[in-house]
C-alpha cells in the first residue's frame, strides 16, 4: 500500500547543489494540488509496477457481456489418494479435518489433522486428538515419531495436541503461520473447539494454541475465547434473562471452524458453523455460514451471520461448516453441503465467491467443485476440504480430509477414512465460456459459440502487457475501446493476433504493433470463439 506520508517527506526534502562555489541548500515546497498529483503518480506507478491477475470467477471486473456463461472448473483428484490413510496408528481409528502450510523458502509442507479414537482410548483427553505429518513433496508424508504424548501406554505417537476432556469430545483444527509474527512463540496458531471450565463450571467454545515450530504447542488458558451453542435439535430459545442454560447461545459459533489472516482488514478471521432456528421456532435447525474477527488471536469479535440455504435450495441442503481463503483480492469457500436427510450426513464441496468476504455469491452449485466418489472408497461418503491452497507455478492444490460415509450417522469405528489431494490449474477455479447459440429478432442471424466480455475501465501507463489464462480451440481475439466505447485504430478485433489453444499464459497481440499497450483509460473487449476464458494479467514491461 502506498503511504502518502512517506512519499511527502521525499518531495519535501531538502537538496543541497553548488552555486558560485558554495553549498546552497533548496527546500522543494508543493502546493496541496502538486502534492496530491504526486500522490496519484505514485500509486499508479506502484500499481502497474507488479502483474495484476483479474479472476473472471465473478463479474467484479466485466462491464458487461453477451453471448456467454459461467463456467466451473471442478477440482481434480490425485492418482494417490489417499495420502494419509486411516487406522494406521490406533489413535487415528478416523481422520478427517486438517491444516496445512507449504513453507515458502524450504517447499517443506506441514500438515495437522484430527485423529478420532473414541472408546480406544483409556483417556479421555486422548479421544479426538491433533495429529503431525510432513513432506517435501506435498504428496508423501511421514509422520514422526515426536514423544510429546502417550496413547494407551504407547508412548512414541505423532501427537501434537490434545483434549481437555470435557463433557464432549475436542474438534477440528486450523492453523495458521505468520512467519513475521514478533513473538517467535506464536508464529504458529491453532484455532479449535474444545470443553473448558471457567469459574468452575464447563463452557463448549473456541479454543486457540500457539507454537514457535508447529509442533510443539501450548494451550491458552482462560478459553474459551468464545463460548459456542450444544443441545439438541428443537430445542426452545432461551429467554433473554435465562440462567440455566449456559450452552443454549443463538446465533453462537459452533464446533467447525477454520480461521485465516485477512490482509485488507488487518484481522483473523473464522469462518464455520453457526446454527439457525426452524421453521417451529426450535434451536439447532441448520448450520449456516458465520464470521468472528480478532486482532490478538485471542480475543474475538460477536460472531455475524452471513450467509444461510435458501429457496434456491432442496429442502435437505444445509452448510456442515464453511471454511473461507482469499486469493487474487477474492474470497472463496468451498462451501460443505451437507444431505442430512437422503445422504445420512453425506457431504459435497460447492464454491462460493464473494469481494468483500461478507456478502457471498452462491453461482455454482451444480456440478459440485468437488463430489464424492463412487462405490467404498476414503471419499465416498464426506469430503471435509482444507480452505488452504497451496499454490505452485501452474497448479494450485487443495488438502481434505473425508470419510466412506456420512458424517452425522457413520459409525466412526467401522468408517474407511483418509486424508487426499486434488488441484486445478493455476486460476482455473471458473471462467466466462461463449454459449453454442445465441438467437433472436436483435440479430441479423444466428451465432454458434461466439461471445464476448467487455472488461470495465483499466488505466495502462504504456508499459504493459496483457496475457490471457484460457482454453481457445477455435480462438479468441482482443481489443481496446476508449472509455467512452469506441474502438481504438490498430487494436481492433481485425488487428489482434488470433489466440489459439490451451495455456494459462496466452500473449495478447495486435498485428504490426508492440506488445506493450498505449498509455491511457481503455476498456478491454474479449472476443471468444468456442473458447472459455479464466483470467487475465496484467504484465509491467
Amino acid at each position: 500500500m502506498i503511504n502518502p506520508l512517506g512519499i511527502l517527506s521525499k518531495l519535501t526534502r531538502p537538496r543541497p547543489r553548488q552555486w558560485g562555489g558554495r553549498r546552497v541548500w533548496l527546500l522543494v515546497v508543493l502546493t496541496a494540488g502538486s502534492m496530491m498529483s504526486a500522490v496519484h503518480a505514485a500509486a499508479r506507478e506502484s500499481a502497474a509496477a507488479s502483474p495484476r491477475t483479474l479472476l473472471f470467477v465473478d463479474d467484479h471486473h466485466i462491464l458487461y457481456r453477451s453471448g456467454t456463461q459461467r463456467h466451473l472448473q471442478p477440482l481434480q483428484r490425485s492418482t494417490v489418494n489417499p495420502l494419509i490413510s486411516g487406522r494406521d496408528k490406533p489413535w487415528e481409528v478416523a481422520v478427517a479435518w486438517m491444516s496445512v502450510y507449504r513453507h515458502p523458502a524450504t517447499g517443506k509442507y506441514q500438515l495437522w489433522y484430527q485423529a478420532f479414537a473414541g472408546a480406544e482410548s483409556k483417556d479421555r483427553t486422548r479421544r479426538c486428538t491433533v495429529c503431525y505429518a510432513e513432506s517435501d513433496d506435498g504428496v508423501h508424508f511421514t509422520k514422526p515419531n515426536l514423544g510429546l504424548f502417550d496413547f494407551n501406554g504407547v508412548k512414541e505417537t505423532n501427537i501434537v495436541l490434545i483434549a481437555n476432556g470435557g463433557k464432549s469430545d475436542r474438534y477440528g483444527v486450523s492453523v495458521v503461520v505468520n512467519q513475521q509474527e514478533k513473538d517467535p512463540s506464536r508464529r504458529y496458531k491453532m484455532a479449535y473447539y474444545d470443553f473448558t471450565t471457567t469459574d468452575g463450571y464447563e463452557y463448549p467454545g473456541l479454543n486457540v494454541a500457539f507454537s514457535p515450530d508447529g509442533i510443539h504447542w501450548t494451550k491458552h488458558l482462560g478459553g474459551p475465547q468464545l463460548r459456542g451453542s450444544y443441545g439438541e435439535f428443537g430445542t426452545p430459545v432461551p429467554m433473554q434473562k435465562a440462567t440455566d442454560r449456559r450452552w443454549s447461545n443463538p446465533l453462537a459459533m459452533s464446533d467447525a471452524l477454520d480461521v485465516l489472516w485477512d490482509e485488507s482488514k488487518r484481522v483473523f478471521a473464522i469462518y464455520g458453523k453457526m446454527w439457525i432456528d426452524g421453521p417451529d421456532g426450535g434451536m439447532y435447525w441448520k448450520h449456516a455460514m458465520g464470521r468472528t474477527e480478532s486482532t490478538d488471536f485471542v480475543r474475538w469479535s460477536k460472531p455475524q451471520l452471513l450467509l444461510t440455504p435458501d429457496d434456491r435450495d432442496p429442502p435437505w441442503v444445509e452448510f456442515h461448516t464453511t471454511p473461507v481463503f482469499i486469493y487474487n483480492e477474492t474470497y472463496f469457500s468451498p462451501l460443505q453441503i451437507l444431505d442430512r436427510a437422503t445422504g445420512g450426513g453425506a457431504i459435497d464441496i460447492e464454491l462460493a465467491t464473494s469481494r468483500d468476504g461478507l456478502n457471498w455469491q452462491r453461482d455454482y452449485r451444480k456440478p459440485f467443485w468437488l463430489a464424492r466418489t463412487d462405490g467404498n472408497r476414503f471419499d465416498s461418503g464426506s469430503i471435509f476440504l482444507c480452505p488452504q491452497p497451496v499454490v505452485l507455478v501452474d497448479e494450485i492444490r487443495f488438502y481434505y480430509g473425508a470419510y466412506s460415509q456420512g458424517a452425522t450417522s457413520a459409525n466412526d469405528l467401522v468408517l474407511t477414512t483418509g486424508i487426499g489431494m486434488a488441484s486445478l490449474p493455476r486460476d482455473r477455479f471458473a471462467g466466462v465460456r461463449s454459449v453454442a447459440r445465441t438467437e433472436g429478432t436483435n440479430l441479423k442471424q444466428p451465432l454458434n459459440d461466439i461471445g464476448q466480455l467487455t472488461l470495465k475501465s483499466l488505466h495502462f501507463t504504456g508499459n504493459e502487457s496483457l496475457q490471457l489464462n484460457a482454453n481457445a480451440p477455435n480462438g479468441i481475439r482482443v481489443e481496446l475501446l476508449d472509455a467512452d466505447g469506441r474502438r481504438i485504430e490498430g487494436f481492433t478485433m481485425d488487428d489482434a493476433v488470433e489466440i489459439k489453444g490451451d495455456s494459462l499464459r496466452h500473449e495478447v497481440r495486435w498485428k504490426g504493433r508492440p506488445v506493450s499497450l498505449p498509455a491511457g483509460d481503455y476498456l478491454v473487449r474479449i472476443h471468444l470463439n468456442k473458447a472459455t476464458v479464466y483470467a487475465m494479467t496484467i504484465l509491467p514491461q
